[in-house]
């Protein structure tokens, strides 16, 4: 006996199940129909999914789809203060000062040779900074690509360096479009895997190139797959290259613009006039004539008469409305959810919480920052690492001897980020003091939360220590001596609750 079902789906979107648990002579055959909601096609849904393909990842962002969406999330950036302010805060908290390589090699000394070797040309090359151009890249590109070339200007003893370059650049030249091997510049093997990144000499919208000849719109060199470093987030199987991050909320920005200058016009006409003459009298009535829309200048502190049955009035402004702070909250909440971006982080505006409220949204933020990260390890840093480690063996000196016959496999390391400051320090430190007291953490996971190699500050420490008993200095006690109170639990009672009636979502019933 075998069972097989197969899944037919018809014209009304019914799923007929076909079941065959008899020979194959064709008794014992039942159909079962089940019916999705969503794969049916109604007058009422048929506009709002006349859009959906089913392209492939690279059909569906095909060079000429990533071309707009590329330009109208660099316009918004550049002229929204939100998507400027959203994107450069995603930039620093991802990347802040820098990542720091910390050696796991068994030889000590060589392991703070080569930290303070890449350290030194961090600092030459502005490594934070680059990442963070790429980050921002990312956000407003959707990806970012870099070479990495030989630099002898650079101020250090190893000449490796790292040249951005938009990916408008990285494209299939005219002459080669058509190969099936070859992804919009990315040069594929037989596995599937990138060999080589079609890199145009000039920007393809520099100035400069509306009277260059057409040799120098398709004149382009090919890379290595391992010179180039590829920054992206690949969202389906299969996908080589990327799109915005913001591009979900690209309608609401042009919406969130949109109401407010809207807003402000109407605002302003209604501020323009500074006063009307109207009348109660019909038509033809007692009130003396007037020019319809006739224009009166009036001067300060005047007293004056007005014609027989006319008033003078104002117009009352009616915008903005008491809805439009609660309007522009909503739509700016919406654009951070695609970027796992909390409100208040967002708006920069945190007046709308209680102190538990925060911390339960920044969870989840805090977190794909992490995982930001870990992505830029792997994609970014690691390649880095290796390649420089590549060039520095070559610099006679600079390296440990060990390291040098060791060979071109990556020696074990890790990285540390910026740690995230805790809104109650009070808090933490008494928290960290009771993992470390009962053993469920280590000074190597508490240093690396605040990014910050723990074998370094136990050497500061010693120093200090040191330096104190040598000058007579008593250390301040570590730990509380008298009878401190007990550490409280986070306010969700609303004693220190500030949530608007704007921000439901925020109140004691969803925190608790």
């Amino acid at each position: 006996m075998f069972k097989t079902i197969v899944n037919l789906l018809n014209r009304n979107g019914r799923t007929a199940e076909r079941s065959t648990d008899a020979p194959r002579g064709g008794r014992g055959r039942r159909f079962v129909v089940a019916k999705f909601d969503s794969a049916q096609t109604t007058p009422d849904n048929r506009k709002h999914w006349a859009n959906a393909d089913g392209l492939s990842p690279n059909a569906a962002i095909n060079p000429e789809v990533r071309r707009i969406l590329r330009n109208r999330a660099r316009y918004e950036v550049a002229n929204n203060s939100y998507a400027k302010g959203i994107a450069l805060t995603l930039a620093n908290d991802t990347i802040g000062t820098g990542p720091r390589l910390q050696m796991l090699t068994a030889d000590a000394d060589a392991n703070a040779r080569i930290e303070d070797a890449f350290e030194q040309w961090s600092r030459a090359v502005d490594l934070a900074g680059k990442l963070r151009t790429m980050r921002l890249a990312r956000a407003e590109s959707g990806e970012a690509f870099a070479l990495l070339v030989n630099n002898p200007a650079i101020g250090s003893p190893v000449s490796l360096d790292l040249k951005l370059i938009e990916a408008d650049q990285v494209c299939t030249p005219l002459l080669r479009r058509g190969r099936t091997d070859e992804i919009d510049g990315i040069v594929l093997d037989q596995w599937g895997n990138p060999s080589a990144y079609r890199v145009l000499k000039r920007h393809p919208g520099d100035s400069g190139l509306l009277r260059a000849p057409i040799d120098d719109l398709t004149a382009y060199d090919t890379f290595a797959a391992s010179a180039v470093v590829h920054y992206f987030r690949a969202d389906r199987p299969g996908q080589l290259r990327g799109i915005p991050d913001i591009t979900p909320a690209l309608p609401l920005f042009a919406q969130l613009r949109r109401y407010t200058l809207a807003t402000i016009a109407a605002a302003e006409t209604a501020a323009n006039f500074a006063a009307v003459i109207y009348t109660d009298a019909p038509p033809n009535g007692e009130a003396d004539p007037l020019e319809p829309m006739d224009e009166v200048e009036l001067e300060q502190r005047l007293a004056t008469v007005l014609p027989g049955g006319w008033k003078l009035g104002q117009v009352h402004a009616e915008q903005p409305t008491t809805t439009f702070g609660e309007f522009k909250r909503e739509i700016l909440n919406e654009i951070a959810r695609c970027l796992n971006m909390p409100f208040n982080v967002a708006a920069g505006n945190s007046s709308g919480y209680n102190y538990a409220s925060g911390r339960l949204d920044h969870q989840v933020y805090f977190k794909s920052i992490r995982v930001e990260q870990h992505h830029l390890q792997l994609a970014v840093l690691d390649r880095l690492l290796k390649a420089w480690l590549n060039e520095a063996v070559l610099v006679e000196g600079l390296l440990p001897q060990s390291l040098r016959e060791r060979g071109v496999a990556l020696p074990e390391h890790a990285w540390f980020w910026d740690g995230v400051e805790h809104v109650d320090p009070a808090k933490e430190a008494t928290a960290q003091a009771t993992r470390l007291a009962n053993h469920t953490t280590t000074l190597a996971a508490e240093y690396a939360r605040q990014g910050r190699d723990w074998e370094q500050e136990l050497r500061q420490r010693a120093k200090e220590r040191a330096l104190m008993d040598e000058l007579g200095l008593t250390p301040a006690p570590t730990t509380p001596t008298g009878n401190a109170p007990a550490p409280q639990e986070d306010d969700t009672d609303g004693n220190e609750d500030s949530s608007s009636p704007g921000n439901p979502q925020h109140s004691e019933a969803s925190v608790a």
